[in-house]
């Protein structure tokens, strides 16, 4: 791929009616965009219906939700769960008496990762392990959905999984270095990437990211034509992210958050998007702007990115709403502070002779730098630190923007989708909160 395929004008629901249903493929936790695309479905009248991935039990074994656990997630999701445990990844998978990926990595030091060599026939096994694991679940998940489905009834499925970082402690002090380090702390991505520790990982990050979507789409087959036979239509969305177009000086860029190490992952899921819109298929994955989430917090600085919003919001047209959200996110600064100033500081830091070099789309996901990181984590602690509260974020406020924006987008876009890949940048982003706001 050599340029982003954006989102160039808002699209509204033409297929998906009250009493449709929409199949949220990923358990619904905290902070994330998953939430603005369940709003829409909602207030299209959709019946929601919800996965899990499990919980581990005090010997890490897989199980199902509890009563009290499922209870409190469907009250979360305001849907049914289906209750079958869709753990993704094979990070703590292992053939009987043997150690797991994770019991590996565990045995690594900060001092010797570099050098550690794993022992791929024994990855191998857990992988395969994993995978069968998974596809087994989703094919009991299939199941029990396909009896939910009425006749005639439109299908909506989103894909929401993401991650695959083994829970190894060693693996979170190297993280922090990789994300976060400036000085002597600084530590090179790509010499993560080049480690076995790293190649490790990039496979979890496929089984997680990339290969669930892959997954959904072949075990719901029978389904899918199921329901086509009967008149319904089917959807598949997925959540990518590489980079986006924000606001830059005059003109909207493509840039990116670097090193995002998920990278691989997401172009993987991309091209299995790609592979099912060519058989037929309606899948498209949305590569959504930055915003701060559970997950996205290790990665220091993220938040650049999203900023920019706020002069988005002006371009496209402005207006009494927008001047409200200029007016909450400068309620949140010090009062000496101005938000011109913090854009002022972050436009600097896109425009910087450093940063211009990470936005090289066919370069992407391109290795750290040292200057790189101690920009971004630098130029990220100074704007944090205008606030009144560092809970209390400029881009928090944002993100929640954002989240809603892009599922609107994406609920109205995967009625008649365009393309198996889209971008949706700053400035369809800000016309669409404008345009639902006004």
């Amino acid at each position: 791929m050599k340029e982003s395929n954006p989102l160039t004008s808002i699209r509204e629901n033409s297929v998906f009616k009250e009493g449709d249903i929409f199949v949220l493929f990923g358990e619904l936790f905290g902070r994330g965009y998953a939430t603005g695309l369940i709003n829409a479905a909602k207030e299209a009248g959709m019946t929601i219906i919800g996965v899990t991935v499990g919980r581990r039990d005090d010997t890490n074994a897989l199980r199902p939700l509890t009563d009290e656990e499922l209870a409190e997630a469907e009250a979360n999701l305001g849907g049914k769960i289906i209750n079958v445990p869709l753990m993704a990844g094979f990070d703590m998978d292992a053939p009987e008496g043997e150690k797991n990926p994770t019991d590996l990595v565990n045995e690594m030091t900060i001092d010797t990762w570099q050098e550690h060599k794993l022992d791929w026939d024994l990855i191998e096994r857990c992988r395969e392990i994993g995978v069968n694991r998974f596809k087994t679940s989703v094919a009991e998940v299939m199941t029990q959905l396909d009896a939910m489905i009425p006749a005639g009834k439109n299908v909506f499925f989103a894909h929401t999984m993401a991650g695959g970082i083994p829970r190894a402690k060693v693996f979170m002090a190297i993280a922090n270095r990789v994300y976060k380090g400036r000085g002597k702390r600084y530590m090179s991505s790509q010499s993560l990437i080049d480690s076995d520790l790293g190649k490790l990982i990039l496979q979890n990050f496929d089984e997680v990211s990339a290969n669930t979507f892959g997954h959904l789409l072949d075990a719901s087959s029978d389904l899918r034509a199921r329901i086509e036979g009967e008149g319904g239509q089917v959807r598949y969305t997925a959540y990518g992210y590489h980079g986006t177009r924000i606001l830059i000086g005059d003109e909207y860029r493509w840039q990116t958050y670097t090193n995002y190490t998920q990278g691989y992952a997401k172009k993987r899921l991309e091209g299995i998007a790609t592979e099912a819109w060519n058989n037929g298929v309606k899948a498209t994955v949305f590569n959504c702007p930055e915003i701060r989430t559970n997950s996205s917090d290790v990665f220091a600085g993220i938040e650049l990115s999203l900023v920019p919003l706020l002069s988005a919001l002006k371009k496209e047209g402005g207006g009494d709403w927008v001047d409200a959200q200029w007016a909450a996110c400068q309620a949140l600064l010090k009062d000496d502070v101005s938000l011109d100033s913090v854009l002022q500081t972050v436009r600097a830091y896109q425009q910087d002779p450093v940063m211009v070099t990470f936005s090289d789309f066919e370069a992407w996901p391109m290795p750290n730098s040292a200057e790189q990181v101690d920009k971004t984590v630098g130029t990220s602690q100074d704007i944090v630190a205008l606030h009144k509260d560092r809970k209390a974020l400029v881009s928090d406020l944002l993100s929640t923007h954002v989240v809603n924006a892009t599922g609107q987008l994406m609920f109205g876009e995967a009625s008649d989708p365009s393309a198996p890949v889209l971008w949706l940048d700053h400035d369809i982003v800000a016309q669409q909160l404008i345009a639902s706001n006004s």
